[in-house]
């Protein structure tokens, strides 16, 4: 069964719109797929269980996923979110958010005899046990994505002295390695697509001999949410349309950054936002399109709320766009 879709009541915006009837002709083209992916679905699903079932406050290492409001939803409902487990009192029940941790959290957590649920993406998880079987089979592994993401540092973690972080063909260059050395690469699940195969490509080039996972560690929802909002900006940008797009999500968001670039990318105006708080309506004067979507940790109930904004501003008509469907869901962690 899938997880249990948690009904978060987000704040609402405090701007008030006003309504302009000479812009009649806006569409919003409302992307699917869109924000949540079953990720994130099973770790606020194990949140909302964990505290309904043992009250608050139940603390969370590092936030549940990257967004604001959702964080802010936990929070008001008794979460505390903490970057160090020094910050919670032994034997307190713990949850890790949905980007995983390393195994010495994990050692320190059974130290603090924390009653820890791991509420790690399953897909993140993938990624662990793909470094942990190079790193076994003698490789030097390096791991692409962006330093300091605490998906990556978690990864990183599972041998440090074994894994490297890459971003760009220079940090590639500066690594103590040669062009026979047994080398493997692993990817962050929530990169641009793009990204990726630009600098897998150069690991190929600069390593003959590489070997990397079977399956592209960058994740379905990463996949088919960037692949809407690049087919959808190439066909709308090809009609001499006024086209800009509006990406629902967080500025810590890895995911949602890559709509907005990727958006950008085709020529298109992007604008990521927490909230219709967040909308300049000067930005969107005589536009024909708003290309709608959210990151994968951005709540459904964001999304409409922008929708009722252009709505009742622009008096912009709705129409969906369905680029794929998807059915992957996860199970929630068990309850200690």
């Amino acid at each position: 069964m899938p997880p249990k879709k948690p009904v978060l009541a987000l704040p609402t915006s405090t701007q008030e719109p006003t309504l302009s009837a000479s812009h009649s002709k806006m569409i919003i083209k409302l992307l699917f797929p869109r924000g949540f992916c079953a990720g994130v679905y099973r770790a606020t699903s194990a949140l909302s269980t964990a505290l309904e079932r043992y009250g608050a406050p139940i603390y969370v290492y590092h936030e549940i996923v990257h967004n604001k409001w959702v964080v802010e939803y936990f929070r008001q409902k008794g979460a505390v979110f903490v970057n160090s487990l020094d910050d919670i009192p032994d034997g307190s029940v713990t949850l890790f958010s949905a980007h995983g941790v390393s195994p010495q959290i994990e050692k320190q957590a059974k130290q603090k005899k924390l009653q820890y649920v791991d509420a790690s993406c399953p897909l993140v998880q993938k990624v662990h046990r793909e470094a942990k079987r190079f790193v076994q089979q003698g490789y030097t592994v390096l791991l692409i994505g962006h330093p300091h993401h605490d998906e990556v540092v978690g990864v990183q973690g599972e041998a440090p002295d074994k894994i490297f972080i890459v971003k760009t063909k220079e940090s590639i260059d500066s690594l103590p390695l040669t062009a026979h050395d047994k080398v493997a690469y692993i990817t962050q699940t929530t990169l641009s697509l793009d990204e990726s195969t630009t600098i897998i490509e150069y690991l190929k080039s600069r390593f003959p001999n590489i070997v990397g996972p079977k399956i592209k560690d960058i994740c379905y929802a990463t996949q088919n949410r960037q692949n809407a909002v690049k087919m959808a900006a190439r066909k709308y940008h090809q009609k001499n349309l006024i086209v800009k797009a509006v990406i629902v999500g967080s500025s810590n968001s890895s995911n949602s950054i890559r709509l907005k670039e990727i958006a950008q990318e085709q020529d298109i105006s992007a604008f990521l936002i927490d909230s219709p708080a967040d909308i300049n309506s000067d930005d969107f004067t005589n536009v024909d399109v708003v290309l709608l979507s959210a990151g994968a940790s951005a709540h459904e109930s964001v999304v409409q709320q922008v929708v009722e904004y252009f709505q009742s501003t622009f008096n912009a008509s709705v129409e969906e766009e369905r680029i794929c469907e998807e059915n992957t869901s996860f199970p929630i962690p068990t309850m200690p």
